[in-house]
């Protein structure tokens, strides 16, 4: 009997030193790079501020550099994270709608925000946006487009789906902001031609900002509502790629990721509370994340003669009712195909 408790402590400890050892790497991953609690994440001890049990993300991405206009916001998503339904619902906002209360475009809310003092980005840019969609945001994460190409690069480039071939013969080259271009009144050096056709695409770092970052194509591609629609089907397919990772658990791997999303990303939710949603979408059932945008539909352009003749857009009879009951719709509907126009 004594023997037979023996050998079944034995296995005992020996299962137990071999799950350390198989485990501990992941630990240290997780406490030492990441700083998350595994007891706080499989716990949910960190609060994780939410409405009606749904958490909303706004998902800036930003030109980054030093040059003129880096930190204007390139691309607004929201994303809606509902825990009971374990659904992700991201919705794509317009950059050039106009704020009253900036007196600019809603794009430029970041870049007011961090001129007064560093963070104050995140907090305007969610407040004027939550008033263009009339729901608050809990959250912001801001990306730097510049750092976004080095990490495609690392994930081996991103395969994109193109809804429609376009070409844009006036993208601007980064570093020509200011040539004069030998006196050409139309500044024509400062831009080259880009084309994308129809289909299944492979994309570089540089391709895919290109592909995101396009404003003067030619036909339906050259709206912000297309633009929008790209730029959501690159961070989807970026989000696939870091998945990947992620879930072949391989510990170098992760750790090389990290370092590259890292220093390309300004947040105010941290990585406990991000690795919390995490383990909602990963151990709920029946994960469900669907794309949309604000329809063109919504919205006005005024003339040349208003808005000092810039490109803006406000909302139909300068109303926002309609675009927060869509809104509203798109992130609680279970079928969400049901959320028509109004």
């Amino acid at each position: 009997m004594r023997r037979k408790f023996l050998v079944l402590l034995f296995i005992f400890f020996a299962f137990s030193i071999l799950i350390l050892l198989i485990l501990r790497p992941y630990y240290l991953l997780l406490k030492s790079t990441l700083k998350i609690s595994p007891l706080k994440t499989l716990l949910s001890w960190d609060s994780i501020r939410k409405v009606d049990n749904r958490t909303n993300i706004l998902i800036l991405g930003i030109a980054g550099g030093t040059h003129e206009g880096s930190t204007l916001s390139d691309s607004i998503e929201v994303a809606n994270y509902d825990f009971a339904k374990n659904r992700l619902t991201t919705l794509g906002i317009p950059r050039d709608i106009w704020s009253s209360t900036l007196n600019d475009r809603i794009n430029s809310a970041y870049a007011y925000g961090e001129a007064k003092q560093k963070g104050g980005g995140i907090k305007l840019a969610k407040a004027e946006v939550a008033s263009v969609i009339g729901i608050p945001i809990q959250y912001s994460v801001v990306i730097d487009f510049q750092g976004f190409e080095n990490l495609i690069n690392y994930l081996d480039g991103i395969d994109v789906d193109i809804e429609r071939s376009f070409t844009d013969k006036k993208y601007p080259i980064g570093g020509k902001e200011e040539d004069t271009c030998g006196g050409d009144k139309e500044f024509l050096c400062r831009y080259e031609t880009i084309s994308f056709n129809k289909g299944m695409a492979h994309m570089d770092g540089k391709n895919a900002l290109k592909f995101v970052r396009s404003r003067n194509a030619i036909g339906e591609e050259g709206s912000d509502f297309a633009r929008s629609r790209r730029q959501q089907k690159v961070l989807f397919a970026v989000k696939d790629k870091v998945t990947k990772i992620i879930q072949s658990l391989n510990i170098s791997r992760i750790e090389e990721l990290y370092k590259y999303t890292d220093p390309i990303i300004s947040r105010d939710i941290s990585n406990q509370q991000a690795a919390i949603i995490a383990k909602s979408i990963v151990f709920g059932r029946d994960f469900k994340q669907d794309t949309f945008a604000l329809p063109r539909d919504f919205f006005d352009i005024p003339g040349s003669d208003s808005y000092d003749g810039r490109y803006v857009l406000i909302p139909k009879n300068s109303d926002y009712k309609t675009i927060h009951q869509y809104s509203a719709c798109i992130f609680s509907a279970v079928d969400k195909k049901s959320c028509v126009i109004f």
